[in-house]
């Protein structure tokens, strides 16, 4: 299945804190320097930071590191922590005196999943997380399911424990594509025994389906509401502008609607970045040439999201906090 790490260049690093009323955690993606990016918001429910900078319309071409939180929208502080490191690592937009880092950055909700509301993702956490990618090897392994954004996760209207997962493809032409999600969706797996069963399923059911256990003061499950999210970085070695970096992240959606049933709904946060390292060129000896090798490249990264998610609820194991008992949902995958 890969990894995002399979594209030269791209670098994971979680950090995560658990118990003590702790569930939640910071994955950063730290690209090789240069790298150009953009990104496509279609959830009805983000929580994101610098995404306006990413428009193809405007100034900025690169990004230097991709912070994915829980918190909800607390823990986009975690940014401000990927922003400082790049600071005093000389990676950022350059202006008279120094530079500023473009940290885009978009974060799940797991308020309260671990029993108190108030612990979630600090600058610290998303500082460490993003020494921690820098002092990875190239091409290094990825940690899966219960980790960094992914450890307060949840699928299924918070039945369920979701997490992080990664997947990749290398191309005939040599383009690498590969994707990063963090699961914590309001829906399930497309195709799942769960999915397809009798009315009253997560999939079919206009009611509530029946919650974990939870604290008077803890998860979204004590009072019903399903908030939720599905954050994805793709990564190629290709060479595209911004422009085909959006088309690219726009088409990467794709992928979340073939995983996950529903996906793209109100209470759903559906966040896509799209990096490229712009070491491989495509064909563009003419423009047919152009369009066949990004749709090529587009059509993949919707194959990569969706591994990359069910990636992510097969390695997420169960957890039990003073809000609730969340199961693991890999058993029930076909």
């Amino acid at each position: 299945m890969g990894s995002i790490t399979d594209v030269p260049g791209i670098r994971v690093g979680h950090v995560q804190e658990t118990g003590d009323g702790w569930l939640t955690g910071v994955t950063v993606v730290l690209p090789p320097p240069g790298t150009v990016g953009s990104v496509d918001v279609q959830g009805g429910g983000p929580a994101t930071h610098e995404t306006d900078a990413l428009d193809p319309t405007t100034l900025v071409r690169q990004v230097d590191a991709v912070v994915l939180a829980g918190g909800s929208a607390f823990g986009l502080a975690s940014a401000a922590g990927a922003q400082r490191w790049c600071e005093e690592n000389g990676r950022g937009f350059s202006v008279p005196g120094g530079v500023v880092p473009i940290i885009p950055a978009a974060a799940i909700f797991d308020l309260g999943r671990g029993g108190d509301f108030s612990k979630r993702p600090t600058p610290d956490m998303g500082y460490a997380a993003t020494a921690a990618a820098a002092a990875e090897k190239d091409g290094h392994a990825v940690g899966r399911g219960n980790v960094g954004a992914g450890t307060g996760a949840l699928i299924g209207r918070g039945q369920f424990k979701g997490g992080v997962g990664t997947a990749s493809v290398t191309l005939d032409n040599g383009v690498v594509v590969g994707a990063l999600a963090i699961v914590n969706a309001l829906g399930l797996p497309l195709g799942t025994t769960a999915q397809l069963a009798e009315p009253g399923s997560v999939r079919l059911s206009e009611e509530r389906a029946s919650a974990p256990r939870a604290s008077a003061g803890g998860s979204e499950a004590s009072h019903g509401e399903p908030l939720n999210t599905t954050l994805v970085v793709v990564a190629t070695n290709a060479v595209l502008d911004v422009a085909e970096c959006k088309r690219t992240a726009s088409a990467s959606h794709a992928g979340i609607a073939r995983a996950l049933n529903p996906s793209h709904t109100l209470a759903d946060g559906d966040t896509v970045f799209c990096l490229a390292t712009g070491t491989v060129a495509l064909d563009r000896s003419d423009e047919a040439a152009r369009q066949l090798g990004l749709i090529t490249l587009q059509s993949a990264a919707a194959d990569v999201v969706r591994l990359a998610i069910l990636d992510g609820v097969a390695s997420a194991g169960p957890v039990s906090t003073p809000a609730g008992d969340y199961g693991a949902y890999g058993g029930q995958m076909r």
